[in-house]
């Protein structure tokens, strides 16, 4: 137990509490008015000793950046280009405001009123997106949840803030007859163009793919790398999710993937930069071949990754459950395939609609059409 003793202060006469932390150390507490509140303290600290949930005063005045770089450093699991991002929004959002600051001084409306600020620009500064801003939330709450676990403060002031809404962008979906049009345009690189028009690979998995990953009796690509420009290189890794996956190609791509694998061997990238390396994305230059072959094809200005939309389009359209363009496309679930796709089921929903017509007009329906 702990010990209180009476001292003599400007004020007044003060209690002091002398305690034990877990680790054994002595520590105090002065400055309370009472001797009962001396002893309320003193018997919360045995407490939450005894509970495991003690918080040391000292741990508290860890700063931001001490613990934000130690975050960083644990987030090696996470795909490079996401690493990547994360520690531009920490370098330039996160550190600058936060990186001195003791994490017990933090408050709820601190963290809100900076959340604001982001979103909604400030000196001179433009507003930053929903994603960027929840991105910066993210990481300072991260770094604080680790400092709960740590028992370094008793709560997170960041969680439970509002947060700006995602605004998501419409959708490009082309039609086949744009597409030929498109694929037409693109000149040397007609086949990786239309390859992603009609399986919804992307673009990093697409030109990662490897002679071997063409499976031509089945028709079928392995999707097993990924190819991802960040910060000046291409660093190459597994796809998205982690998982490899099997999709399969129309028959009218079988030549152009024949000639895109002539005279390479199955170690080769197919479709390579003209010196066995990987492509850079087109959409990260000004003025590339994409730019000029939308131009020609004469269609509104669009991303690689909007034939990803398109490929999905065509899949519903064709036929194609939510199931199997969930597994085309990669997703972790058809849910998250609904969820970004739901606009393309519309008609499902009428066929539904018609399809409880036909099974109930014949009883529930000729109730009705008895009573007029």
């Amino acid at each position: 137990m702990g010990s209180i003793t009476a001292y003599e202060s400007a004020a007044g006469k003060r209690y002091r509490v002398r305690y034990r932390k877990p680790d054994h150390s002595q520590t105090d507490k002065r400055g309370f008015r009472t001797k009962h509140e001396a002893e309320l303290f003193l018997a919360s600290v045995e407490m939450k000793k005894a509970t495991g949930d003690f918080i040391d005063p000292a741990a508290a005045r860890a700063t931001v950046g001490r613990l934000g770089a130690a975050w960083l450093a644990s987030r090696s699991h996470v795909k490079p280009s996401t690493a990547y991002v994360y520690e531009s929004a920490w370098r330039l959002h996160v550190e600058p405001h936060w990186g001195q600051r003791m994490i017990g001084t933090i408050r709820h409306s601190d963290v809100q009123a900076w959340i604001t600020q982001l979103g909604a620009g400030s000196e001179g500064k433009k507003p930053k997106s929903p994603t960027i801003v929840r991105r910066c939330h993210d990481i300072l709450a991260g770094i604080l949840d680790t400092a709960v676990k740590d028992h370094l403060i008793s709560s997170n002031p960041a969680r439970g803030v509002k947060l700006p809404r995602r605004t998501s962008k419409e959708h490009v979906y082309l039609t086949n007859e744009q597409v030929a049009e498109l694929v037409e345009a693109s000149g040397n690189h007609a086949a990786i163009i239309a390859l992603l028009a009609y399986t919804g690979l992307r673009w990093g998995e697409a030109s990662a793919l490897r002679v071997r990953d063409i499976d031509t009796l089945r028709r079928r690509l392995m999707v097993a790398e990924n190819a991802v420009y960040v910060n000046g290189s291409i660093l190459v890794g597994t796809p998205k999710t982690h998982e490899r996956r099997s999709v399969p190609y129309p028959k009218f791509l079988a030549i152009p993937l024949a000639a895109a694998c002539e005279g390479k061997t199955r170690d080769d990238i197919v479709f390579d930069d003209g010196h066995g390396g990987y492509q850079r994305t087109p959409t990260m230059t000004a003025n590339s071949w994409w730019d000029a072959a939308l131009e020609q094809a004469g269609l509104r200005p669009m991303t690689i990754h909007d034939l990803r939309h398109t490929a999905a389009s065509l899949a519903v359209s064709a036929g194609a459950n939510v199931k199997a363009v969930q597994r085309m496309l990669g997703h972790a679930s058809a849910a998250m395939t609904l969820d970004t796709y739901s606009d393309l089921f519309d008609d499902d929903l009428d066929a539904v609609a018609d399809r409880l017509n036909e099974v109930g007009e014949t009883n529930v329906g000729k109730m009705w059409a008895n009573r007029s």
